[in-house]
């Protein structure tokens, strides 16, 4: 059986993954952050995605008949979008297609997330359908339309996004404040569920596209007048999930009844995924594949390399 491998090095997460048939097989680890510290400098991440990459690729399943190789070359399918973390993938990819003698496929990290959400979501008939993909994390807050494409898998237009701070940013700062180790995702989850207060929060748009700075400032204020950590970790996702609502609302509004799809590190949220399915029909990313991996990018090259024979 002919198997697919993937490659993501993103900003924070090197990653690596083997589909085998129906098989997916992923290996991911977080890069190191020092405490306090609200990311990592782009040559930091570099050396640190060379040093973990082999360790990685070597705790997947031994592989066999390789049909083609997929990497994430940049963050997004956009003219310009570029980060220097992505070279360490397309580099170890490149070299192992052509020691191998198959095809290198490249695709952007935001279709990886896209690809991975249908996978794990058992949503593989969205590939050759119009749909809107939410995605949602530290470098990204936005809505994009999926199409199907001739010559792709898919191609993607971003019609919506935030006007400033993204709502992974808003997440880890908020968590970071509160003394959590970064990235803060996970702790500021458990953290909310403490909490049963009611926020009463009105989001406006301008044009579709939410603004998340004042949230940092709201949460900032919470915490000097003494509010419990579990009452800013909720609010704060309360504000997330509220943007993401009225974005969505606007989105189908704009472009008909369309399946939404929901994918980024943030999706992994208990509170914000339960907002979203509550109020839509919503298609969501397993946990476990919301988070940056390379799973979406095997499956790409999959579908990439069947439309190629």
């Amino acid at each position: 059986m002919m198997q697919y491998i993937g490659f993501d090095t993103s900003n924070y997460t090197t990653s690596a993954a083997l589909l085998d048939g129906e098989q997916l097989h992923s290996e991911r680890r977080l890069l190191p952050v020092r405490e306090g510290q609200l990311g990592l400098r782009q040559s930091d991440a570099v050396f640190h995605h060379t040093a973990a990459l082999p360790e990685i690729f070597g705790a997947l399943p031994e592989c066999g008949e390789i049909a083609a190789v997929g990497v994430s070359a940049r963050p997004r399918d956009a003219e310009g979008s570029y980060m220097p973390c992505f070279l360490v993938g397309v580099n170890t990819a490149s070299c192992m297609a052509k020691a191998l003698q198959v095809p290198l496929y490249s695709f952007s990290h935001q279709a990886g997330h896209i690809a991975a959400a249908l996978w794990s979501a058992d949503r593989t008939d969205l590939f050759g359908k119009s749909f809107l993909a939410f995605h949602v994390s530290g470098g990204t807050t936005e809505v994009v339309l999926v199409q199907p494409d001739a010559e792709k898998v898919f191609r993607t237009e971003t019609v919506l996004s935030s006007l400033d701070l993204k709502a992974g940013q808003a997440v880890d700062r908020v968590g970071v404040m509160l003394g959590f180790p970064f990235p803060a995702g996970k702790f500021v989850d458990a953290e909310s569920q403490k909490s049963t207060r009611k926020f009463h929060i009105h989001i406006r748009l301008k044009d579709g596209c939410c603004s998340l700075s004042g949230l940092q400032n709201q949460c900032e204020q919470m915490h000097k007048k003494g509010d419990s950590p579990a009452d800013i970790c909720r609010y704060c996702l309360c504000y997330i999930g509220e943007a993401l609502c009225a974005m969505a609302d606007f989105a189908v509004k704009a472009y008909g009844n369309l399946p939404l799809v929901f994918s980024g590190g943030v999706m992994s949220n208990t509170l914000l995924r339960k907002m979203l399915a509550d109020r839509f029909e919503s298609v969501f990313a397993k946990p476990e594949f919301s988070c940056d991996n390379a799973a979406g990018i095997a499956c790409l090259a999959k579908l990439q390399h069947e439309k190629k024979l």
